[in-house]
Order: structure tokens, then C-alpha cells, then sequence
């Protein structure tokens, strides 16, 4: 009779690809049964709808199928069950939501909403249950994308909102409201519209609910972070440097209320033409790189210039964009939650700045001046250019920190003794300048150390 370890062992050979071991090492493989030649047990993933469930079914079934005597295998795939979400509005409509993901841009016309859409409608078309909420109050983009301009708002006797249905996605904007007329409302009553937007709606068991934010860093943003439980936020921009400026923003915006940024989603980033395969980066293509070096978060999808993401959102359901990107970004959530965050501890004196995490014993150092001159902020690199702005000769030899911050687990912000303090510093420069140093001098050429 087959042995509990021999399936296990078989199952040891299904290498989860985002966290590069086996899933039996990482917890996946419960409730095992085996009666005679059957042989039943659940693999439990990190998130619902996970794209590689069907992949590690497979695999699953093929190898322990192998074995000797096995005449049937059953796998039940599931995804790990979340905590009670907590909020502080009594009776919420975000009580049985699993996950809160916010897709956001600090400029609008980027393509968050389509992103936002995209990512609902393709988990909904693969049998998730998924919520969209549109929290642009000024612009509302969900009544144009599903073409429902007429739908209204039903209400439940306990007076709140019922979502409007589209292919199975459940969906609420202040345009089903308010109509094709335009929102002419000040600051105060708008956070009233979120709250309710937010809590009163009668969202049910949810997998997930994806926000559209709205663009900017104002009210609106600052109250729904504040007002729920956010479990990761993905930022949308284009190439271009107007866009690109801005990402900043909403990176410290969200760092500010303890949302974790899964990475960069980059529209717009290239052209393939008619007559070729070949991928044309109108706006250069050092975009996402310029982006991982500033800011220290990873492109993690770069989605091209084509008429399917400008016209009818059915046009893109089971497309490979609309596939991929919902692929990847899933299985970043899926890591992001699974793994736990290890914050550096930061010390600075006058000569250098190091980085310790005493989980792995790693710890890595860098001079002050090396780190001050490495600068690739808008004030030491040109944006457009990306040439340096930032002359090493003024800056002081002494120089210091006088206040460290750090930013996420990707990157820190320093307060400078020469007043300079818009930089980030991510993890993986640090490591590059103090790979570089080779455990000396300060990197200046005229001081001589």
C-alpha cells in the first residue's frame, strides 16, 4: 500500500516558480487520505483564483498517479482563508471581502480604470468572486467601460446599496448615482459619498474587490486608505516622464498609510507594427528600469499601445494582455501576503549608513557621500534626460544623515545635513555602492581616501 510519505515525496517535486521551493516544504499539501488505491488530499495556495492552481493539479495528479497500486487521485484545490477582515463601521459591507486591492495613479488618463476592469472581469470569467468599485467621484470611469449608463441603484431594506451586475462581476460607481451629470460637490460631503461607497454596500463573500482610485493624493485617497483594510495597491503609469514624476507620489502616499505597492504596471510601454514582431519603445525603454533604480519597485507588467486596451472592455476578455497582467499581478499579491515582510534595521553616524536584517545576518554599508552623490531624484538627475544634475564637488565631504526613514521593504529616504531630502534609496543600490566600494573610502576623488 502506498505510504503518506511516498505521495509526499512525489509532491515534493512540484516547484512553486515565485518562491523557488517545493510545496510540500512550503505548507500547500493537507488533509491527506488514502483508502487502498485512492488516494485524496487538498493543496492550499496563497490567494484565490491563483493562475498556476490548474498547473499544480496537474502535476499533482500526474506524479502521485505513478505510483504503484494508485488507481485514482483526488485533488481539492483551495486558497488560504484570510482573518476576519476588521473595520471600525459596524456592520460593513466589506466583512466577508477576502481581498482589498487598490489599483491607483497619482495622473489620470494612464489606463488605471481599464487595468482595474480588466483585472475584475478576468478574475470574474475564471470563477472568482469579485467586486469593483469605482471611487472616482468626479470622473467615474466603471458606467462607460461595462456600458451601463442607466442602471441606477437598488437598496436593500437595511438601506444598503445592492451592486450592479456585470458577467458576474459586482459593481458600484458614483456614476450609477449621479448619472452623466457632473459630481459638484465640496470636500466634506465627498468623503461621505466613500464611507458610503465603501461600507454601504452590500458587497457579500467576496474573493476579491478591486478599487479604481481616483487620481491624485487628495481626500479621497487618504480616507479610503484610511477607512479600510487595503491589502496591496498596484500603481499604473505610462513612460513618459510626467507620468513617471509622479509615481513618487502615490508610492510615499500609500507608505504613509501602511499599504504594501506590489510593483508598477506600465502602459503605453511599446508598439508592435503590422509588419513585424518587433517591439518599439515610442517613449524609450528604459522606463521601467529607470523606475526600478528610483523608486526600487518592479515593473511587474508592461502592457502595449493597441486598440483593444482604447475600445469595448469584451474585446479584451481572454486576451493575453488581459490574461498576463491578471496572472502576474495575482501572484504577486499571492507572494506579498504569504511572505513576511523583513524590515532592515538602519543605523547612520557621520561616515556611513548600514543596513542590517537580522533575519538572514546580511548587513551591507555605504558611505555618506557615496549615497548622497548616488541621488536620482528629479533634483539630481535630470528627469527627461537623465543626465546628472548633481555636481560631487558641492557636495560636502562631511556630509550626513540627520534623520533615516525607510520606505516599505524596498527602499529609505534620507534627510540630509546639506538640507537635500527627496531621494529614495533602494535596498538593491545599497548593495550595488557597497559592492562597488569594496569596504572603503568615502568615493570622493578628491579627498583621497
Amino acid at each position: 500500500m502506498v505510504t503518506e510519505q511516498q505521495v509526499l515525496a512525489e509532491l515534493s517535486k512540484i516547484i512553486d516558480p515565485d518562491f523557488q521551493r517545493d510545496i510540500v516544504s512550503l505548507g500547500f499539501v493537507q488533509d491527506m487520505k488514502i483508502e487502498e488505491g485512492t488516494i485524496a488530499f487538498t493543496i492550499e495556495l496563497t490567494t484565490p483564483a491563483c493562475p498556476l492552481s490548474p498547473v499544480f493539479q496537474k502535476q499533482a495528479i500526474d506524479l502521485v498517479g505513478d505510483l504503484p497500486g494508485v488507481e485514482k487521485v483526488l485533488v481539492n484545490m483551495t486558497a488560504r482563508k484570510r482573518d476576519s477582515r476588521h473595520t471600525e463601521t459596524k456592520d460593513s459591507g466589506l466583512n466577508e471581502v477576502k481581498y482589498i486591492l487598490a489599483v491607483s495613479s497619482c495622473k489620470g488618463g494612464v489606463g488605471k480604470s481599464t487595468v482595474a476592469a480588466l483585472l475584475a472581469k478576468t478574475l470574474g470569467a475564471r470563477g472568482a468572486q469579485v467586486g469593483l468599485l469605482d471611487a472616482d467621484i468626479y470622473g467615474p470611469s466603471v458606467p462607460t467601460l461595462f456600458n451601463l449608463h442607466n442602471p441606477g441603484v437598488r437598496a436593500t431594506p437595511e438601506k444598503k446599496f445592492i451592486p450592479n451586475d456585470a458577467d458576474g462581476v459586482k459593481l458600484m460607481s458614483f456614476g450609477f448615482l449621479m448619472g452623466d451629470g457632473p459630481a459638484v460637490i465640496r470636500g466634506p460631503m465627498v468623503s461621505q459619498y466613500i464611507q458610503q461607497l465603501l461600507h454601504g454596500v452590500e458587497w457579500g463573500e467576496l474573493d476579491y474587490l478591486i478599487i479604481d482610485m481616483p487620481p491624485g493624493t487628495g481626500d479621497i485617497q487618504l480616507t479610503i486608505s484610511q477607512a479600510v483594510q487595503i491589502d496591496a495597491a498596484v500603481i499604473v503609469t505610462t513612460p513618459h516622464q510626467l507620468s513617471l514624476t509622479d509615481v513618487r507620489k502615490g508610492i510615499m502616499m500609500f507608505d504613509k498609510v501602511n499599504v504594501p505597492v506590489l510593483g508598477i504596471v506600465e502602459n503605453m510601454a511599446y508598439f508592435i507594427c503590422d509588419s513585424c514582431d518587433k517591439k518599439h519603445y515610442i517613449f524609450g525603454e528604459a522606463g521601467g528600469k529607470t523606475l526600478e533604480e528610483r523608486f526600487g519597485l518592479e515593473t511587474i507588467a508592461e502592457l502595449p499601445i493597441t486598440g483593444s486596451l482604447s475600445g469595448s472592455l469584451d474585446a479584451l476578455t481572454g486576451t493575453d494582455i488581459a490574461n498576463d497582467t491578471t496572472d502576474i499581478i495575482i501572484r504577486t499579491l499571492g507572494k506579498k501576503t504569504f511572505e513576511k515582510p523583513t524590515t532592515p534595521k538602519v543605523e547612520a553616524d557621520a561616515e556611513k549608513i548600514t543596513l542590517t536584517w537580522s533575519e538572514t545576518g546580511e548587513s551591507i554599508s555605504v558611505s555618506n557621500f557615496k549615497l548622497r552623490t548616488a541621488c536620482s531624484c528629479a533634483l539630481c538627475i535630470d528627469e527627461m534626460t537623465r543626465a546628472p544634475l548633481l555636481d560631487p564637488k558641492n557636495v560636502p565631504l562631511n556630509i550626513h544623515a540627520e534623520k533615516v526613514g525607510t520606505i516599505g521593504n524596498y527602499a529609505i529616504t534620507v534627510d540630509w545635513s546639506d538640507g537635500h531630502n527627496t531621494g529614495f534609496f533602494p535596498y538593491t543600490v545599497i548593495r550595488e555602492l557597497a559592492a562597488k566600494s569594496q569596504g572603503g573610502g568615502c568615493g570622493s576623488q578628491s579627498c583621497g581616501c
